[in-house]
């Protein structure tokens, strides 16, 4: 069968399943909308929690960015699942005992104020749609490539495929949905690894391919790797620090505590029934995600090693144009990837110095996708990989768009505007601000941002200097009060905005390619994809510091703050 053919049949399937899900799983009530009627088994939102944070940013472009970064690339790994920890540790329980529906609406009771609240929902809102953006923009590249249709179209038919089960099933058809996502993506991500790998070193695990000998061969493939690429000029692949070592540790600071402060992921918390799942069901999203965070580093470096002796089959020897390979060809007709036979040799050539190199566009978004193709392994197994990578950025899509409707209808509307609505009227404006959401992330799917064409780095950003600070205080601190979260949330996140801004038209540079000289006037040389760890700090002193010269939080507001951190049962046993 070809591979058209069976990629539609795949992915059909896979909606189909999608779809059947969200009518079985209907929401019929506002807590089924919001927390899937908060009776998630642990394990299963475990699942459903890597589903929604493995965006097309995880399946797609992460092994992409590390295939060209290398070592440079693990701020990705090591910020994204650390996060996930801070998460599990500081956040999800006591957000769970607390044991409302939204992000909000637990920062306008805490500050008990909806000036509070409403600074969150926009806050939220920025962050949230700054992210959708990324994953529109997968869903149209991944369809656009695999069923042969033009990037609108795409955009379109995934669009609609969102509306169907998120506008139905809220968060009930989310959650379960999310489940079915997460068993087509991982098992799109890791059988072409197994395949990969045996084929490039014998060893069918491919975490340890990547520390093995090459098949039939001493030389270790890593150093093959690193051979290749400082030969034809580029830094050495397994050593090369991201512009420098402060940027790395920003970098990856900024995602950990972006990670724990987005609300999409957050809200994955209030579905289960007790507080200590939160914590079990986030210690098994740590286990689902880690399956294809220890993969994604062998995948980028056999991608980045199949693509280069594609094209150099021996040292010199460069591959000439005309007998390029098929998945050559099927990737310059998407546009990105692109060749200019610069000397009229009709070869190849690939380097890192540009009036010699030929191979003019090589998106990283397509290193993930193309890797099957250009190993050549059986079409099932493309067409697995493009249901994968649609299930990775449909799956993260709905949990935002679900995260930006819930927080104006339950935190806008029910909360402040019309707080005398029934919950039926509740849900069908719910339902209204979904559909609105959706067709907003299409309009900018279609008309994306520049300065946020290149990464979800940034959406990560703006959580870590706008939401994170004020859930950590709220837990953690009885002394700040609603003056000084507002003002730190404001500080925060216009700091971040401000900094992004004044070096928007370098920020997909910095986002995708390395610099030799970093500009001037980047603060303490620190890129603006990583600023947000300076933001979350700016919010925590603005916070801190208008809260000593403001009057103390209300005596109830400070015990609510002592409950909350207080375990289930220990209270009732120091009752007695």
């Amino acid at each position: 069968m070809d591979l058209k053919t069976l990629t539609y049949l795949v992915v059909g399937a896979t909606f189909a399943l999608y779809i059947g899900i969200a009518i079985w799983s209907r929401a019929g009530s506002t807590k089924d909308f919001y927390v899937a009627g908060g009776g998630v088994h642990p394990v299963a939102n475990g699942m459903a929690t890597a589903a929604d944070w493995m965006s097309a940013a995880s399946f797609i472009s992460m092994a992409g960015l590390i295939a060209f970064m290398g070592y440079g690339g693990s701020v990705f790994l090591m910020g994204w699942t650390g996060g996930f920890v801070i998460l599990a540790m500081l956040l999800a329980p006591y957000l769970r005992k607390y044991g409302k529906f939204t992000v909000p609406e637990f920062i306008g009771d805490r500050y008990y104020s909806n000036a509070a609240r409403a600074v969150a929902v926009v806050c939220l809102i920025i962050c949230s749609v700054t992210y959708v953006i990324g994953q529109m923009k997968g869903v149209g590249v991944a369809f656009s490539r695999f069923l042969e249709v033009d990037y609108g179209t795409g955009l379109l038919v995934g669009m609609a495929i969102v509306f169907f089960y998120a506008v139905l099933g809220g968060m009930k058809g989310i959650t379960y949905t999310q489940i079915a996502q997460y068993c087509v993506l991982i098992m799109a991500y890791t059988i072409p690894a197994i395949f990969i790998s045996l084929s490039l070193t014998g060893n069918p695990l491919p975490q340890l391919g990547l520390g093995s000998t090459m098949a039939g061969s001493d030389t270790f493939l890593l150093d093959r790797l690193d051979q290749m690429v400082t030969e034809l000029g580029f830094r050495e692949y397994t050593t090369d620090v991201r512009l420098s070592g402060l940027n790395m540790f920003a970098y990856t600071m900024s995602l950990m505590i972006g990670t724990a402060g987005l609300p999409h992921v957050i809200i994955r918390f209030f579905t289960v029934p007790k507080v200590r799942d939160a914590r079990s069901s986030a210690g098994w999203a740590l286990v689902f995600i880690a399956i294809l965070y220890t993969t994604a580093p062998a995948v980028a470096g056999m991608a980045r090693l199949n693509f280069m002796q594609t094209i150099e089959p021996e040292p010199g020897q460069y591959l000439v144009y005309e007998e390029r390979p098929q998945w050559f060809k099927n990737w310059e007709t998407t546009g990105l990837l692109a060749f200019e036979d610069k000397n009229g040799d009709g070869r190849i050539q690939y380097s890192s110095d540009t009036s010699v190199n030929e191979m003019v566009k090589v998106d990283r978004d397509i290193m993930v996708l193309a890797n099957p193709e250009i190993a050549r392994l059986p079409n099932w197994v493309i067409a697995l990989v493009a249901a994968g990578g649609l299930a990775a950025a449909l799956s993260t899509a709905a949990g935002l768009l679900l995260a930006i409707a819930s927080a104006i209808s339950h935190d806008l509307l029910k909360g402040m505007i019309a707080p005398d609505i029934s919950e039926k009227q509740e849900l069908r404006a719910s339902r209204i601000a979904m559909a609105v959401a959706i067709a907003g992330a299409g309009y900018l799917g279609f008309n994306p941002p520049d300065f946020a064409a290149g990464t979800v780095a940034l959406a990560f950003g703006l959580a870590a200097s706008s939401i994170f600070p004020a859930l950590m205080m709220g837990i953690f601190s009885q002394r700040v009060n609603k003056e000084g979260a507002i003002a730190g949330m404001i500080a925060g996140i216009g700091v971040t905005l401000f900094y992004v801004f004044q070096h928007k038209g370098i920020m997909f540079v910095a986002s995708t390619a390395f610099l030799g000289d970093m500009p001037a006037n980047w603060f303490l040389g620190i890129e603006p994809n990583a600023f947000g760890v300076v933001g979350a700090l700016v919010n925590f002193s603005v916070a801190f510091g208008v809260s000593a010269l403001t009057a103390k939080p209300p005596e109830q507001i400070r015990d609510l703050v002592e409950h909350i951190r207080v375990p289930v049962g220990a209270e009732a046993a120091h009752s007695h």
